[in-house]
């Protein structure tokens, strides 16, 4: 029977080009190296390399066999390295970029009692709206609300965040009725600009129907802080994330409209960018934010 070892160690011969060079970075005599290839040849039946003073060169069954076995010696790299987390502190430092709203409603606190809980980690947090690129800008973890089309990053889906249209009653009071997305049309509507989402498009559906609205306003901003207090003071409408007003929709002071239209819904997710082995702090840093966020799933959906 083949052993994993002079698998490795064949793949290794290959990836060096050289018995010696094998043999030095796996710190063993050419000799056994030698020895442990033409072993597995004899275990094989079959000839694995041509071999001759000057170069080394692959047979059609060790081209064959190469592809099964270049990836034992990372798999293995992992292993130890996933073992080896297990009785080491985790340490080290965190790069987040996370969407503003997020930011101050919970992760604020969060990334702070887990600096706490793990007092060798350091994180930066940036809240900011942008898509950053997390790799060019040497982002560790991001939380983004948006339809994600990054294939080269790993995306843990947290919840589902759901738009309300409101106002305050004063407004509402004194302006036109809104009992169809088309009445609009009439109304002063802030718009919330954020990332490629919002800006004067309203969308919502009803029994399956797409229904688009262009919106125009006195006012738009990037930041739902910025609108919620200006439909405080009764300037107009706002299309936000419930979480952005859940409170102030609670007491009374905005109201929610359009009740009968399905409004806007986006995935909220934990994203990373790819790695063989993910380091155990971030998975220990994702597991507290998804818990977080589901402990408040209420307000977001």
């Amino acid at each position: 029977m083949v052993g994993a070892s002079e698998l490795a160690i064949f793949a290794i011969v290959v990836e060096e080009n050289s018995f010696s060079q094998a043999a030095s970075k796996m710190g063993l005599s050419k000799t056994a190296v030698s020895k442990k290839v033409s072993a597995l040849e004899s275990k094989l039946n079959t000839q694995l390399l041509y071999r001759t003073t000057r170069k080394l060169s692959l047979t059609d069954a060790g081209k064959l066999l190469y592809e099964h076995a270049k990836g034992i010696n990372q798999q293995a790299n992992d292993a130890f390295s996933a073992v080896n987390e297990l009785s080491q502190e985790v340490s080290g430092h965190i790069v987040m970029s996370v969407p503003t709203i997020s930011g101050e409603l919970l992760l604020a606190d969060l990334v702070a009692n887990f600096c706490k809980k793990y007092p060798k980690v350091s994180i930066e947090l940036r809240l900011e709206n942008k898509l950053v690129d997390l790799v060019d800008e040497g982002v560790d973890l991001a939380i983004r609300t948006a339809v994600l089309t990054d294939s080269s990053l790993i995306a843990v889906p947290l919840l589902d965040s759901n738009w309300v249209v409101c106002a305050s009653p004063e407004y509402l009071a004194n302006a036109e009725p809104l009992d169809e997305v088309s009445n609009l049309e009439k109304h002063n509507c802030l718009c919330y600009d954020l990332q490629a989402n919002g800006s004067n498009e309203w969308r919502f559906s009803q029994n399956g129907s797409q229904k688009s609205i262009v919106v125009n306003g006195s006012m738009s901003s990037n930041n739902a802080l910025t609108l919620k207090k200006a439909a405080l003071n009764n300037i107009g409408l706002i299309y936000v994330p419930k979480c952005s007003v859940y409170e102030e929709l609670q007491s009374d002071q905005l109201v929610q409209v359009l009740k009968n239209y399905k409004t806007r819904s986006l995935g909220v997710f934990a994203v990373y960018p790819y790695t063989r082995h993910k380091p155990e702090k971030i998975t220990l840093l994702i597991d507290d934010i998804k818990q977080a966020y589901l402990s408040l799933k209420h307000i977001f959906s």
